[in-house]
């Protein structure tokens, strides 16, 4: 397995995960910008915009390369004279502050020197924390990782705790999931099964984010509601401008502006030091998000 071979898959992860979000809002459908990157490939950024369901998604696909720099080599911690970069990365920032935000994304690196990883995850932030949808949503990640090594739900369900958090707010972004990073044969998966987890993870995502949303009749959102699915989008901001690493890497490896920064809601807010009322729905999630927790 070649990084065309992985490229050329993940192209087509892409479309997938598009015809299956299509068909889940029902109304909008997806628009594609192709790009190329001056100093060496380029990409799909697909997105859709005012559905029944979603008010903003993303599905960004690319390959990339070119030289390493000295900003590349302090981000990555690695050395290496040119590099090869592709990946799918997705972000839905729903209508209704009833459904959930959702991310993923899946990638694969490689160097000159013939050093490779993969890496990626996927997490859920709720505007209002649901556990049972929270426990339906991990128990789904723990059912995937478990066919392919036991030990990766524990740990990439630890990592995406302590990755997903926002240490200047001392709260996590959302309810977590799993994520990894620099993941090769050492850890006992051939290479292209570790390849497999990765797009099986991918084919995952439009599946789970339908558990979360299909099936519910929901009221009108309040202002309220309304109110405090702006703060919470503007948390996910913070996360993503202070602390993805994704958006680092692209920014300083000369990525497109446009698709790294996708990801970000369509509308945000914040308000100066905001206490909910004690006791409310608000309130209990905020409390919530500022402790970590076991869902399987």
């Amino acid at each position: 397995m070649n990084k065309t071979d992985i490229a050329e898959r993940l192209r087509q992860l892409q479309l997938h995960i598009c015809e299956a979000l299509e068909k889940l809002d029902g109304n909008a459908k997806f628009h594609e910008d192709a790009w190329l990157r001056e100093e060496g490939g380029g990409g799909h950024t697909r997105t859709l915009a005012d559905g029944n369901i979603l008010e903003k998604a993303g599905v960004a696909f690319s390959a990339v390369h070119g030289p390493v720099t000295q900003a590349m080599k302090k981000q990555l911690g690695h050395e290496g004279n040119s590099f090869f970069a592709t990946g799918v990365s997705i972000v839905l920032h729903p209508k209704h502050p009833r459904h959930p935000i959702m991310h993923m994304n899946v990638r694969y690196f490689e160097l000159d020197d013939h050093t490779y990883w993969f890496g990626g995850g996927i997490d859920l932030t709720p505007h209002y924390v649901d556990m049972a949808k929270a426990k339906q949503f991990h128990l789904a990640l723990k059912t995937l990782s478990d066919k392919y090594d036991a030990s990766f739900y524990p740990k990439f369900k630890a990592w995406a705790d302590d990755y997903f958090f926002l240490p200047h707010r001392g709260e996590s972004r959302g309810v977590g999931g799993i994520f990894f990073d620099q993941l090769n044969e050492s850890c006992g998966l051939s290479k292209e099964q570790l390849f497999n987890y990765c797009t099986d993870l991918g084919e995952l995502f439009a599946v789970v984010y339908a558990q979360q949303v299909e099936g519910e009749i929901l009221d009108t959102a309040s202002k309220a509601e309304l109110d405090w699915q702006a703060l919470r989008r503007g948390r996910y901001v913070e996360f993503n401008l202070l602390h993805d690493r994704g958006t680092k890497f692209g920014i300083y490896s000369g990525g497109r502006t446009e698709s790294i920064l996708m990801s970000m809601p369509p509308m945000a807010n914040w308000l100066y030091n905001h206490v909910p009322i004690e006791s409310s729905e608000e309130h209990i999630t905020l409390s919530f998000l500022r402790a970590f927790h076991d869902f399987c």
